[in-house]
């Protein structure tokens, strides 16, 4: 895709997006106007008790910063935030609306879009994103399909290629580095919106559903954390998997549990399987690459899919990574995970956060008081 076509998408696909590099000052992890979140390090310290309201509080303002300063879809925040956020509605009430609105205006913005541009850069992620936070939010908040779930689930199937699969860049693990990881999230977004697949008469439609499934069953996921996701995704489709390969996947997860009850993502991939290995020389010379500790965002992922997979909340596998979330919670709200990909903005603390919130409430481990005032 040519540099100047990239520079010139109304400002949605913003090149910040591509770049991941914030022109907020590098003492913020976000910034912009009033809302001001501290840079995420190794060393910040632990909370001695939950505080379900301090992770709110976080992910509101990571996503308001996000939305205010870059005005882009992106999976790492406000993206995490649409396909997280909406399954919280019944504890901690309905999602911030601005969010919504800014998918929906994005949404506009992206059927402007030729059919080429659909399958450049990062414009095939951010479809898919934006179908699934619209998805998660009908399902969650409203009950009910809408329109512009219907008109997001069309559009992403336009940037579509003959393989199944979406276009993607491999520089950005673990979000924008795999074509197999998007190809999940939309699976999901499919199975998640209500009543999509069910009353689909649209064959054209129906057909790109089954070239996907057909993609994730036979293509080769490059590593562990693709393949977590595959299961997630066989949650919202039933039939994508048969039931041998969900256990299979099942056993995989619950086989990379580490003896603190967490997990890390470092394990779910060797540093070549991430993107296109551009960040290998980095992964291996991290200071914990022998022993990489849990981390938050593998740790939530890793219960949540295990949950919609089958497994009880009071399992004692899944319990040990809850007695984890419950310890590792830092001052600041967040859960720490460690950027693949650079050791300035690990903004992969985002999802590290929004995953563990849901973990906790998927297995009834959020205090009811502390949901009450963050509820408010």
């Amino acid at each position: 895709m040519a540099f100047a076509r990239f520079t010139g998408l109304f400002g949605l696909f913003c090149l910040a997006c591509l770049a991941g590099r914030p022109a907020a000052a590098e003492d913020f992890q976000y910034q912009f106007e009033s809302i001001t979140v501290p840079s995420a390090t190794a060393d910040e310290p632990k909370l001695e008790k939950l505080s379900v309201a301090k992770a709110v509080d976080y992910l509101e303002k990571g996503t308001l910063a996000w939305n205010g300063s870059r005005k882009c879809v992106t999976c790492h925040t406000n993206g995490a935030y649409m396909t997280v956020r909406p399954a919280l509605t019944p504890r901690l009430g309905v999602p911030n609306e601005e969010i919504r609105k800014h998918f929906v205006t994005s949404l506009e913005q992206l059927s402007q879009k030729t059919d080429e541009a659909l399958q450049e850069g990062v414009v095939p992620a951010q479809a898919i994103y934006i179908a699934a936070g619209l998805a998660e939010w009908d399902a969650h908040v409203t009950h009910q399909l809408s329109p512009e779930t219907e008109k997001a689930l069309a559009q992403m199937f336009k940037g579509q290629r003959d393989t199944g699969a979406w276009g993607s860049l491999d520089c950005w693990p673990p979000y924008e580095s795999s074509a197999y990881h998007l190809a999940t999230v939309a699976a999901m977004a499919v199975g998640t919106a209500p009543g999509w697949l069910a009353n689909q008469k649209d064959p054209q439609l129906l057909a790109a559903v089954e070239g996907l499934k057909k993609y994730l069953r036979t293509e080769t996921a490059r590593q562990d954390y693709d393949r977590t996701l595959l299961l997630w995704a066989s949650a919202r489709l039933p039939d994508l998997l048969t039931a041998e390969k969900k256990k299979e996947l099942v056993d995989l997860v619950l086989g990379k549990q580490r003896a603190d009850g967490g997990w890390s993502i470092r394990t779910f991939g060797q540093p070549e399987q991430w993107g296109s290995g551009n960040r290998a020389e980095k992964l291996r010379g991290e200071p914990e690459f022998a022993d990489p500790p849990s981390d938050g965002h593998q740790t939530g992922l890793a219960i949540i899919v295990l949950r919609e997979s089958g497994i009880a909340a009071n399992d004692p596998r899944l319990q040990k990574g809850v007695t984890w979330l419950q310890s590792n919670q830092r001052a600041s709200g967040r859960w720490w995970t460690r950027s693949l990909n650079t050791e300035k903005w690990h903004f992969i603390t985002y999802s590290g956060t929004a995953f563990p919130l849901l973990a906790l409430s998927m297995c009834d481990a959020l205090p009811a008081s502390d949901v009450k005032a963050a509820a408010k």
